[in-house]
């Protein structure tokens, strides 16, 4: 794992971390952080969140976020001993949001082909 993967991973656990403890901004819903990329010179953090709710929700939240960067960001400073500390931009990931859906479709086709299932076993025994 090189340096900026390693230090990716300890961001996005501080950054959890200071959402989820410090930050008490009422916008801000039910948010996961997903990832981080940061670029190889350690000098900017994409922050890929996820947000449970509707895009509303979303909306708030990521409102929220981009009013407590500059807060996330000198805490992040302060628990990282790092000589700088990233810029960070909050980015919404989909990628939960796409799994939910996915997730969905198949639990439909799961009853649907049950429900077959159910009727070809209900003819089959009326003859």
């Amino acid at each position: 794992m090189t340096r900026p993967e390693r230090v990716a991973e300890l961001i996005k656990e501080e950054i959890s971390k200071i959402i989820h403890e410090r930050v008490s901004d009422p916008r801000i819903g039910f948010v996961s952080i997903t990832s981080v990329e940061l670029t190889p010179d350690l000098k900017h953090a994409k922050i890929f969140a996820s947000v449970l709710g509707d895009k509303s929700d979303r909306e708030k939240t990521f409102e929220g976020l981009r009013s407590a960067t500059s807060f996330i960001r000198g805490q992040l400073g302060n628990n990282l001993k790092l000589r700088y500390v990233p810029e960070i931009l909050f980015v919404y990931d989909k990628s939960i949001e796409s799994g939910s859906r996915v997730l969905a479709i198949m639990n439909k086709l799961n009853r649907e082909a049950e429900e077959g299932r159910k009727l070809l076993k209900a003819k089959k025994d009326k003859k």
